[in-house]
Formats: structure tokens, C-alpha cells, sequence
């Protein structure tokens, strides 16, 4: 008999372990006997069931395409459970499962038929929940200390993800009896009350306890001591979430950081607009899309979101497109997708597991492949590989702008030929986002109020300078200060979070992008071959046709997209500059740049000295149209 936690007896009569399955059960292969059906909730009934979970037998039988919906699993008396999602439960498919499964001298357990949520079951087949996992957390919840070590680690994780953090920061001081949880919520990084004042001695437990759910970390136990990362798998209320754990071993003690990641997007599809790209931009997407071959590549900032929008962009293509990603790890589950994980050791060396999954790859027959990060030699050549076969590539990285993103590519780091890069049609689309934080549209401020009051406590300004700092963004973009808003540091009920004062005022946060479309411009292709790295810094100068305060972002940076954003109310104009560069710089830059006399609009040049023709032309045009 298979029943989890306390239930140790079951009648003969089919009866789920957990709770009965609304529906009349199913029949068995043989046609005989009605097929009991069991369910399983979450991972600690899993760690509570008996006999208790042994491996999953993935690799002994072919699933095919079934991969994703039923995977055998061998208990510790020897017998096989079918887990599958709801939709197989009773199916032709599961019923034909089972025949091989008594064809191979397998014995079924009773019940054979597990229901598992569709998230539980990728992350048994991924290898991320095994025996020797569910052991561990079978301990810790049998325990009555390690299991309110456990509770206080859940306490902790559900604050962040019902706040909407991005991460959990834990500081510890061992040279002081209490140390410091803080999370970053809305890009900032705060201190929540309900956690203040921890002590030292239960926060080192309650790391130790955490960490004996950890997968792919080195390091049997928690060691503050030296530098480990791996990851948890943990569920909030009903959902699943992956939190990647970095700790670092500082003088004052161990500081573990831990991303929190949604496993599930189908509980919350994305799409450009909700993420704050403008119709301009997303018509640009989605031409990128449409067209065959080539890389599009996403950059950013850690923790500028970069990861949220290449899913929701993998999202978005067709299910008739076979699909496989390659992440490190598995950040959010992408539907119509084969996603692998691939993991790497804390050096950054990449397994052999990365090369032999590239090498079937190429001859899986996909139209679109994920690369999560391209960030070193390896996946350099990888990039390399694909993006010149024709495939449809996308990726992510690190880099200061869009225009910049071909030199990351051919840096040393990565070492991505410059000449296959300014080859046409192998880069499709380069993009650059960061996150600002949005105001609350209930009691944000006229910025004029900045006059009155003199400026605001967190700021700290006199009623000059904001007069000052007002003339300076209609100098440098043409803005009205009637039009701008600010942030409300006092807040209001609808935006008051958890006593967190820093946000107040602000409700969410949106995107502020920049867009290159290699394929239209040939003269870009040529700065990127000829490493003219002044040139591409300036890129944008002579590509913008509308006005700043205008939705039309094209030839636009993501600084510009954000002054837009803020001529529209929508964000505080003094959180750009901290994104991105002060006004005042580009003030300064600007006279400097500019010349002694009035002189004839093509002869500006760039900061590295030459006038490309094709932008000097296309300046032209654009003059001669009276803008």
C-alpha cells in the first residue's frame, strides 16, 4: 500500500493519498479493477510518503513527447508509480505505460496512478527532486527544532515573494548578536521591521537547515566560510518558486543572496506592454520575430530583468516552432518549450554536459534555440556556431548599451569573431533594458511642488536647484515642467508596503529600452567591424526622427525612452539619472561637443573623429524635412 505521511493503512477500495479526485476513477490496463488515482501536492508530501521515493526512471524507459507529462518512478520496496499531470491521469497513453511497465517484471505500486502538479513533475524529471533530497527534508520535518528553523526559512521567503522582491539578502555578523535581513524590492534595497533584530546564533540555524535543501551546490552542509551557491526549490502559496543561492564568505560573516524565480509563467503570461516596452518598440519585436535566422540579443544590468522578457519573447513563438533552451538554471517554465538545465561549478568552468547537449542539439531538427547568457569562451562558441547556421538564436548579456553589445561579444572574455558579428543577418536585433520604478498614480506630485516645499527630506534641495535642475531638462530634451510629476515620499494607503518607506510613492516598476536593428543599417555593421568603439558610444546621436516627449522611440537610448516616460507622469525624472548618467554630464558634454560656431548640420562628427556617410545622410534627409 502507497500512503503518504500518518496514513499508513488504506482500504482495499481505491482512496487517493491525499484527498479523493472529484471524477469516477479510471479503469485499469487489463480492463478488470477501477485504477486508483493518488495526489500529491507539494514536495513535503512527497518527503512524508510511504514507501517513500527512491529515484525517478526517467533514463529506463523512452518517454518521447511524454517527457513533460508522466515520469516513473521507483519507490524504496522496489515498486513503480506513474507521476503524471491531471490531464494523463486516465488516459490511453498512461494505461499503455503501465503494460510495458509489468512487461519489464516491474510490480505497479497500489496506487500506480500519482497526480502531481505539472511543476512538481519538471523538477522530478529535471533531477531536482530526488530520494536523497526528500530524505533530507523528511528529516528536517520530522524534527520539531529543524522544523521551526524550517517554518522561520519559510517565514522569510514568503515576506519577499508577497512583496514582490526580486532578492533575499542575509547578512550575517558573527562578531554581533544580531544580524540583518534585507531584501530588493522595486530595485531598492530595504530593511522590512519584522525582521529586524535577528538574532545572530537562530539565523545561522535556520541558513544550515535551508541549506540541506540545496541542489547543485558544493558542500555537503552550509559553510560560512567559503563561497557556495546552488539551488531550492520552495512553494509559496500554491506556487512554485527556484531561489538561487550565492553566499559569500566576508569578513564580518556570511552573506547569502538568494534570487527569487516564478518556475510557472503560465500563472502569470507576460507580454511586452505589461512590461512597459512602448508599440514602437514591440512592432520592432515582433518583426525580429518573423524573420528567419540570426541572433537577437537581450542586455542589461543584474537584476534589470533581462531574463523576464527573453521568456515572455520565447513565450510568444508559435507552437508549430520546435523550441529548446539551454539556462543556468531554469528560471521560468516557458510552454511549448524543451528547457535544460545546465549547471556550472563556482568558477564559471561549463560541464561536459554543456558541450554534449550543443552537439544534439544542432541535430534535434529546432527552429529556435535559448542560450541563456552568453559570458565566456564556451558559450562564445556556441554563439558563434549557431548564430551562423541559419538557427534562431536568443541570449542575454552584459553590457552598457545596445550599441555596445558587439563589443562584449568579441571581448576577450567571450571572443566572438568581430567579423562574423558584422556580418549581415547574423545579428537580427540588439537590445539594451534597465527597470525604473513607476509612481503611484494616486498621490503622485506635480513637480512644481518642488518649488513650494523646497525640495523633499529624502532629497534634500533647495527650491533653486530644482528651478535650476527644471531649465537644464528643457535645454537638453524640450520638457515642460507642468508635465513632470514626482514622487510622493509620504505615500498613500494604496501604496504603502510593509512599512518600507522607501517605497512609498511608488507602485511597480517599468522598462526603459534601446533598440538597434542591425538588418536596415549597414553602416552600424561597419563600426562593428572596424571596433570603432568611440562611434558606437554616439551611435544614437543622429538616429532619432521625433520628439522626446513623442511614443515613437526610434533611433532613441533607453535614457531618452525613460525622459519619456517622464514627460508622461509615469516616472519620477530624478530616478533616471541614477540608471543611467546626470543631466548635468550631458549638459556639460553637450557644449563641449558643440561648436564654436554655427556650422552646417552634416559636418558634426562623432566622438571618434569620422562622419559616417550613410548617417550623415540620413541627418540630412531628416533636416530637410524640417525637423
Amino acid at each position: 500500500m502507497l500512503i503518504p505521511g500518518s496514513r499508513l493503512r488504506r482500504p482495499r477500495t481505491a482512496r487517493p493519498w491525499s484527498a479523493p479526485m472529484p471524477s469516477e476513477p479510471a479503469c485499469e490496463a487489463d480492463g478488470h479493477a477501477p485504477a486508483s488515482i493518488a495526489r500529491m501536492d507539494s514536495r513535503d508530501q512527497l518527503a512524508r510518503m510511504t514507501p517513500a521515493f527512491k529515484r525517478a526512471l526517467r533514463t529506463e524507459f523512452d518517454l518521447g513527447n511524454l517527457l513533460n507529462k508522466l515520469c516513473p518512478v521507483e519507490l524504496d520496496n522496489g515498486e513503480v508509480a506513474l507521476f503524471t499531470v491531471e490531464d494523463y491521469a486516465r488516459s490511453e497513453q498512461i494505461e499503455e505505460f503501465e503494460r510495458m511497465v509489468r512487461e519489464r517484471g516491474r510490480v505497479l505500486a497500489r496506487p500506480a496512478r500519482v497526480v502531481v502538479p505539472a511543476t512538481l513533475l519538471l523538477s522530478i524529471v529535471r533531477g531536482q527532486i530526488t530520494g536523497e533530497t526528500l530524505r533530507s527534508r523528511r528529516r528536517v520535518l520530522l524534527d520539531p527544532v529543524k522544523s521551526s528553523m524550517a517554518a522561520a526559512f519559510h517565514d522569510i521567503v514568503a515576506w519577499g515573494v508577497r512583496h514582490g522582491a526580486s532578492d533575499i539578502h542575509i547578512n550575517v555578523r558573527m562578531a554581533h548578536p544580531e544580524s540583518e535581513i534585507r531584501y530588493t524590492v522595486g530595485g531598492r534595497y530595504v530593511m522590512p521591521e519584522r525582521f529586524r533584530g535577528m538574532q545572530t546564533s537562530t539565523l545561522m540555524e535556520v541558513l544550515a537547515v535551508a541549506y540541506m535543501d540545496i541542489q547543485g551546490g558544493n558542500g555537503a552542509v552550509f559553510d560560512p566560510v567559503i563561497e557556495q551557491q546552488g539551488s531550492i526549490l520552495h512553494e509559496v502559496d500554491g506556487a512554485p518558486f527556484m531561489l538561487r543561492w550565492a553566499s559569500l564568505a566576508t569578513d564580518a560573516g556570511a552573506s547569502v543572496t538568494m534570487r527569487l524565480l516564478r518556475m510557472d509563467m503560465r500563472e502569470r503570461p507576460l507580454d511586452f506592454d505589461r512590461l512597459g516596452y512602448l508599440p514602437s518598440q514591440i512592432r520592432t519585436i515582433e518583426r525580429a520575430l518573423t524573420a528567419e535566422g540570426g541572433a537577437i540579443v537581450l542586455a542589461g544590468v543584474v537584476g534589470s530583468g533581462k531574463s523576464t522578457t527573453i521568456a515572455s519573447m520565447m513565450s510568444a513563438i508559435p507552437p508549430t516552432r520546435k523550441v529548446i533552451t539551454l539556462e543556468d538554471p531554469v528560471e521560468y517554465l516557458i510552454p511549448n518549450a524543451l528547457q535544460n538545465s545546465v549547471s556550472r561549478s563556482l568558477d564559471g568552468a561549463v560541464s561536459n554536459e554543456f558541450d554534449a547537449k550543443l552537439k544534439t542539439i544542432k541535430r534535434s531538427a529546432m527552429n529556435d534555440l535559448l542560450i541563456g547568457e552568453i559570458r565566456d569562451r564556451s558559450t562564445g562558441r556556441a554563439f558563434m556556431d549557431l548564430a551562423s547556421s541559419g538557427s534562431n538564436l536568443y541570449t542575454t548579456t552584459h553590457a552598457g548599451s545596445a550599441a555596445l553589445i558587439p563589443d562584449r561579444l568579441a571581448s576577450d572574455f567571450i571572443g566572438v569573431s568581430r567579423r562574423l558579428l558584422a556580418t549581415p543577418g547574423i545579428l537580427k536585433l540588439l537590445i539594451y533594458q534597465t527597470l525604473l520604478p513607476t509612481l503611484c498614480p494616486r498621490c503622485a506630485l506635480p513637480f512644481s511642488s518642488l518649488f513650494d516645499r523646497g525640495g523633499t527630506a529624502e532629497r534634500g534641495s533647495s527650491r533653486d536647484h530644482w528651478r535650476t535642475y527644471a531649465d537644464r531638462l528643457h535645454e537638453l530634451y524640450g520638457l515642460d515642467a507642468g508635465r513632470l510629476k514626482v514622487r510622493n515620499a509620504a505615500g498613500c494607503p494604496a501604496c504603502r508596503q510593509g512599512g518600507l518607506v522607501e517605497l512609498q510613492g511608488y507602485a511597480g516598476r517599468t522598462v526603459a529600452a534601446e533598440m538597434i536593428d542591425p538588418a536596415v543599417d549597414d553602416e552600424f555593421l561597419r563600426l562593428v567591424r572596424d571596433a570603432d568603439t568611440l562611434a558606437l558610444r554616439d551611435y544614437f546621436r543622429f538616429q532619432r526622427r521625433t520628439a522626446f516627449d513623442h511614443p515613437d522611440m526610434t533611433g532613441k537610448t533607453a535614457m531618452e525612452c525613460a525622459v519619456y516616460k517622464a514627460s508622461q507622469g509615469l516616472i519620477d525624472p530624478r530616478d533616471i539619472e541614477p540608471r543611467f548618467v546626470s543631466f548635468e554630464t550631458l549638459q556639460m558634454r553637450g557644449k563641449r561637443l558643440a561648436p564654436a560656431g554655427r556650422r552646417p548640420a552634416q559636418r558634426r562628427r562623432l566622438a571618434s573623429g569620422r562622419v559616417p556617410a550613410l548617417l550623415a545622410r540620413r541627418r540630412e534627409a531628416l533636416n530637410g524635412d524640417g525637423s
